[in-house]
């Protein structure tokens, strides 16, 4: 064996290995007999196409691998398809500003085809490139199945989706208060705003009463609106306005008449002047009041931000400017009562940036109550679990609102809405109603259906086929030139990619999938919707199970992101501490906590380059280092696979080491079963460093018998499988290299815990011998003893040590080792608590108390003398603003450091002080 683990040039072997043979395919690919076997299938979270993938996609899809190989391993028929997302909104950006910024280009100067060609380009760029991570990272998709959700088999999919809710009329087209992005002249979700505290202003002026008798003060922060306004609302039991409710006031600068209204759900007559503008096409809640009054919707926005023609002499000014004018022309009229300082919360567009606009604007809708209710069901009778077990709530919390969802975006770059408006009638002679010839030309056509919108328009939906503008005859029909939401073909992503609407074998074979792993934020955008549309389509859940993974935050509890410079490339850790390294850090994070913290400090390349990186991720590599020597120290004492008959071990060690594994066993296996994949990381990880290296190695020295060959090859084969899953590159190389006439470790059975060969009493007494020899090993190293020196020690104890006794002399040290109940402290000793009992260590002979004392003083004084000079440096802000982050941090670990120094010496003096 190597000296040392080569990550790059095994990672690079087992990847072309396990691509040649196939191995990530289902085995019914290749036995139809497997097709018997139970399934596990997942679909992967489709990454945007829109740059590469960061350390949360590596997180969710370690989780994922993890669950894929443990269930082949299992014996499942298991499959995991692979796929991107075309993200519409998310990824026309991001290539109209590369379109900017390179050729100082709008996507209007190119043009629909053209933009949409250049995206297409940039699609086929990064996808290879998101691909290409994945494969990395050791993701076992079957590859050759891999989707987007713009191929032709999703978009048949959406096609078929779309027909069936428009013909049962669930899709409806109307005019509704939308989010409005002004830099994309797009629609956008409530879930794709962020908002931001900002500094602006109250303004509150008079709003003057028609018949000149007086005005009602109001106060606004959107000055601007004004001009939208149609009404003003007061609550109706204040005494201050009762007078005015009936009556009618002017709009400044238009002169247009508006009534005061009675309100008690908009208005709270304890804030501010207690009266409020009402302007129904641009604000959410005045949108309802305006539904509640039947209050006209005037609409005073261009679809850039800009005012339009309703806004009069402030047509053509948008924001700030067009704030600041009205606010001017406020005050020359003198209707200007008082500005004041106000914070407030403004939405911005998640991907231009750009402030948010409620817009009253014709859009297409899903009607939701009917089919949030059944998605709610399938979540309250359990048929779709969640873990944890409270993010059900945040589904249910969200379908219960039932509001309709738009699902029309002004883009060009999507899944085009299959719609026809019937623009004019064609008609030579007659006078034919539309209805009339939509009935004569789609007369008993299946694939066609239309209905009149609530404007009156007439529109045509067809399931397969793109319609001629000039097809039939007597109409005109104009393509609607809206795309879908990306989340409405995201929604139908795990029928889609097994073939729906065709009744494909996968679909029969793998559908339901087992478990959706995702994360927390796209619960309502993405797990409710594809519960939705799984149950409309196929008349069943899309998934059993949800798994929401942790969501991965900086040391300082901050999100990782571009602007903050926090962010960590997958690929930097997997070029630097291995896929295996990152693997291990990723599932270890994953606790109940959900928010994962992760430390970055900066580090320099040899190549120049500046990367973040984490210390966390040397635990990874230094497991696979730790693992890969103790495979190198055995490899000359490893028995060939089979049957190595462990279960007639004699000798109380290899008992309770047997013992031990198999507890492991059972424990992983009941981690998988609960989702608990930190629980997972803990459990192996403790077993292969402490238990099997440090503890099981070092009682055997080397006197490693014949029977302890044996039992050292079985654990290590074990291990291997049961490590397979979140470190399959090093477990597969050294799967290779001790046991070569094996089956790869991929292909293995995973390994049952034989319930006969655990033996809860011995491990307990493991438990006692280590925790006694840790104490005396802690007084050594507290009082500087060479571990060459013999001492000896006593242990009050109501445990039986006889069987162990020399165990616990050799690894300690000791010349005697003395145990029993309630046995007395023997004079100038160290002492120390364990479980049921107390440790004593006599020191006399051993130790000079007053050296001892004075060299502990000494070291106080040394390390809190260094303490004081790292504080002043820290405490200097020029230093910890201009310093590098790693000068920073090692001045924190070296203050750390004589902290801990300082500490354990004043321990060690406290207890000189208590000897008698």
């Amino acid at each position: 064996m190597e000296t040392r683990y080569n990550h790059k040039e095994i990672e690079s072997k087992w990847l072309k290995n396990w691509d040649e043979q196939k191995n990530f395919k289902p085995a019914s690919d290749a036995n139809a007999t497997a097709k018997e076997q139970e399934h596990f299938s997942i679909v992967i979270p489709p990454p945007n196409v829109t740059g590469a993938l960061h350390l949360g996609h590596a997180l969710n899809n370690t989780i994922q691998d993890i669950l894929i190989r443990y269930n082949r391993k299992l014996g499942k028929n298991a499959l995991w398809i692979p796929g991107t997302d075309h993200a519409g909104i998310a990824t026309q950006a991001v290539v109209e500003k590369r379109l900017f910024q390179d050729e100082k280009k709008t996507r209007h100067d190119l043009g629909r085809e053209e933009l949409v060609k250049r995206i297409w380009k940039w699609k086929d760029e990064y996808e290879a490139r998101i691909t290409s991570q994945l494969k990395l990272l050791g993701s076992s998709c079957d590859w050759d199945r891999q989707r987007f959700t713009l191929d032709p088999i999703c978009a048949k999919a959406v096609r078929y989706a779309f027909f069936n809710l428009f013909k049962k009329g669930f899709i409806y087209r109307g005019k509704r208060l939308v989010n409005w992005d002004t830099h994309l002249h797009t629609a956008v979700a409530d879930d794709e705003i962020y908002h931001e505290t900002v500094k602006g202003h109250f303004w509150t002026f008079k709003y003057p009463l028609a018949d000149g008798s007086g005005y009602i003060p109001v106060a606004t922060t959107r000055p601007e609106t004004i001009l939208g306004d149609t009404a003003v609302a007061v609550h109706p039991e204040d005494e201050r306005y009762k007078k005015f409710i009936g009556k009618t006031l002017l709009v400044p600068f238009v002169n247009r008449e508006i009534p005061v209204i009675a309100d008690a759900i908009l208005v709270d007559r304890e804030f501010g002047t207690g009266s409020v503008k009402v302007t129904p096409a641009h604000d959410p809640n005045d949108y309802a009041t305006g539904l509640r009054h039947n209050l006209p919707m005037l609409n005073i926005l261009n679809e850039d931000g800009s005012l339009n023609e309703n806004a009069g002499e402030f047509k053509g000014l948008k924001g700030e400017k067009a704030r600041a004018a009205v606010v001017e022309g406020l005050e020359k009229s003198g209707l200007l009562l008082k500005v004041e300082d106000h914070e407030m919360q403004v939405g911005k567009s998640d991907r231009s940036k750009t402030i948010i606009e409620p817009y009253l604007s014709d859009q297409w809708f899903v009607k939701m109550d009917k089919l949030a209710e059944r998605a709610m069901q399938a979540v309250e009778n359990g048929e779709v679990k969640f873990t944890p077990a409270r993010y059900a709530k945040n589904y249910l919390n969200w379908l219960g609102e039932k509001r309709d969802w738009c699902i029309s975006r002004q883009l060009w770059w999507g899944h085009q809405i299959p719609i026809w408006h019937v623009e004019k009638l064609r008609v030579e002679s007659g006078e034919l109603r539309v209805e009339e010839i939509l009935k004569k030309c789609f007369l008993n056509r299946s694939d066609i259906h239309f209905y009149q919108a609530e404007n009156g328009d007439w529109l045509v939906c067809s399931l397969e086929k793109d319609l001629r503008e000039d097809e039939f005859e007597g109409l005109n029909l104009i393509r609607d030139p809206d795309v879908l939401d990306t989340w409405f073909s995201s929604a139908l992503w795990p029928h889609s990619t097994m073939g729906w609407p065709g009744e494909t074998e996968d679909l029969k074979d793998f559908y339901p999938t087992s478990v959706l792993v995702t994360a927390r934020d796209i619960i309502s955008l993405w797990v409710a919707r594809m519960v939705i549309f799984s149950q409309e389509n196929l008349g069943k859940i899309p998934f059993d199970n949800v798994y929401i993974n942790p969501t991965i935050l900086d040391g300082l509890g901050r999100r990782m992101s571009k602007s903050l410079g926090n962010g960590v490339d997958p690929l930097d850790i997997i070029e630097k501490y291995g896929a295996d390294a990152l693997r291990f850090v990723m599932c270890s994070m994953c606790t109940e906590n959900q928010e994962a913290r992760l430390p970055v400090k900066k580090e320099i390349l040899e190549d120049g380059r500046e990367i973040n990186v984490s210390e966390k991720f040397e635990i990874g590599r230094n497991f696979g280092n730790k693992l890969w020597n103790a495979a190198r120290f055995l490899s000359s004492y490893i028995v060939g696979s089979g049957e190595w008959g462990v279960g007639s071990c004699a000798k109380l060690e290899d008992r309770w080491v047997l013992s031990r594994l198999n507890t492991v066993v059972r424990q992983i296996q009941n981690a998988f079963e609960n989702y608990r994949f930190s629980e997972y990381a803990a459990v192996i990880y403790h077993f292969v460093w402490d238990d099997l290296c440090s503890r099981y190695l070092e009682i055997k020295k080397g006197e490693i018998s014949k029977e302890s060959s044996a039992l050292l090859s079985h654990s290590l084969y074990t291990v291997l499988d049961l490590l397979h899953p979140i470190m399959p590159f090093i477990t597969e190389e050294l799967n290779s290299i001790l046991f070569p006439n094996s089956q790869r470790v991929i292909l293995r059975q995973w390994p049952k815990a034989n319930e006969n060969l655990i033996d809860a009493e011995i491990e307990k007494q493991f438990e006692d011998i280590f925790a006694i020899v840790e104490v005396i090993r802690s007084v050594r190293g507290r009082y500087s003893i060479a571990p060459s020196q013999k001492i000896t020690a006593v242990a009050s104890t109501s445990a039986n040590l006889e069987n162990c006794k020399n165990m616990i002399k050799d690894l300690s040290g000791l010349s005697d080792f003395e145990f029993g109940e309630n046995l007395p402290k023997p004079a100038f000793s160290a002492s120390a608590v364990i479980a049921g009992g107390e440790v004593f260590v006599p020191l006399e002979g051993i130790l000079n108390e007053e050296t001892e004392i004075a060299r502990l003083n000494k070291e106080v004084e040394k390390a809190e003398s260094f303490i004081i000079s790292l504080n002043k440096k820290l405490s200097n802000e020029n230093f910890v603003k201009n310093a590098p982050a790693a000068v920073i941090d090692g001045e924190r670990q070296k203050l750390a450091t004589q902290q801990d120094i300082v500490e354990k010496s004043k321990a060690a003096l406290k207890e000189l002080a208590a000897f008698p």
